[in-house]
């Protein structure tokens, strides 16, 4: 398992920016509660099953099996 940035700089850039402004919340979400602090708890879930492979929900990051 290894956990990657998304090959798209851009998109990296983007959801970076958007980390700043909201203060290390995902940007995607609305609300500013401990589960959405990034990594947040879905993509941690996520890493915890092995049969997952995919990107966290703003694509910032993507696990590989």
């Amino acid at each position: 398992m290894r956990i990657i940035f998304n090959e798209d700089r851009k998109v990296v850039e983007m959801i970076r920016e958007g980390l700043k402004k909201k203060e290390g919340y995902c940007p995607c979400r609305l609300q500013k509660v401990e589960e959405n602090m990034c990594m947040c708890q879905e993509f941690r879930d996520q890493i915890a099953d092995p049969d997952f492979e995919g990107y966290c929900h703003c694509r910032l990051y993507y696990k590989e099996k």
